[in-house]
């Protein structure tokens, strides 16, 4: 009988003991008796996080550019001279309708967009472009350059691509030391090769080439010997090299936007290229230039 008496009260024990726990919980996670209204009340009381600010802005309120001949309009309105209001990035002209005048209007693109770009220059050049242009504190540099390390007098002259490499890394770090901000699009080297394959159906056109220009894809533009073709391939794979570099520097920064590809795949005609030397844009190239580059810059995400 001891015993029985004694577990009674062990399992009266147990019983009150669990009654005690279940009331502290309730208590504790704020149980009601509406199904825990309270603690939902108390959530929606709390502001959401704000989303994080995009890394690229696809309105950006002022440009520079940087680069070379194609940039400063070379060949577009005159023979063997510099045009930059025809330039793809920062013109002026009604017919180009330049990058800076589709994204900001004609009236602030001229006072709110500048031309850096050296005709002839190279990619050891840029660290000193990027540099001036950085101190106008654009929301946006366009950068076009590579086809003069390419384009030199013989295929042994050409930009080493790890030279080209170290170069185009200490612009974007020269930039980012003056304007860490600033958003850079990178457009891709032209195919060379293509455009020798379609100005090379221009008799005046070869006879301008013959006074130097790239020289290295351009020179005997009729040879279709073995060596001459050998050549142009390697001038073509170094370029194509260029743009593996300019790809992937490019993508090492939040703020960088390259563009796939896009410039070196279109494909040139004859109604693109200069009157005067069938090899820089003309107006109307100049034009498909900034689609490009207008395109790419304002797309939600960059080029696949």
């Amino acid at each position: 009988m001891p015993e029985r008496s004694s577990c009674r009260r062990a399992r009266r024990y147990a019983v009150t003991l669990t009654a005690v726990v279940a009331a502290g919980a309730a208590v504790l996670t704020g149980c009601t008796s509406d199904g825990g209204e309270a603690a939902r009340d108390a959530s929606a009381t709390r502001s959401p996080a704000p989303a994080p600010a995009p890394a690229w802005d696809v309105r950006p309120a002022s440009i520079a550019a940087v680069g070379d001949s194609i940039t400063r309009g070379f060949d577009a309105c005159s023979v063997l001279a510099d045009c930059p209001e025809v330039s793809w990035a920062t013109g002026t002209d009604g017919a180009v309708r330049s990058l800076a005048v589709r994204l900001l209007g004609a009236s602030k693109a001229a006072s709110h967009s500048w031309n850096h770009a050296v005709s002839g220059a190279r990619m050891a050049q840029l660290p000193e472009q990027m540099a001036q242009a950085a101190k106008e504190r654009p929301e946006l540099i366009t950068v076009m350059i590579g086809a003069n390390d390419a384009c030199r007098d013989s295929v042994r002259l050409m930009t080493p691509v790890e030279d080209f490499r170290a170069s185009f890394e200490a612009s974007v770090r020269q930039l980012r030391a003056a304007a860490p901000k600033t958003q850079i699009y990178v457009s891709s080297v032209p195919d060379l090769k293509r455009l020798w394959s379609t100005g090379r159906e221009n008799p005046l056109g070869k006879q301008i080439w013959k006074l130097g220009i790239c020289r290295s894809m351009l020179a005997d533009a009729d040879d279709m010997g073995s060596a001459a073709v050998a050549r142009r391939e390697a001038v073509r794979a170094r370029v194509m090299a260029y743009n593996d570099v300019l790809r992937e520097v490019c993508a090492r920064d939040e703020r960088c936007r390259y563009d796939g590809g896009a410039v070196f795949d279109y494909r040139f005609t004859g109604k693109q290229l200069s009157e005067w030397d069938w090899f820089h844009p003309g107006r109307n190239g100049q034009a498909r230039l900034a689609e490009i580059a207008y395109r790419n810059v304002t797309a939600a995400g960059p080029p696949a």
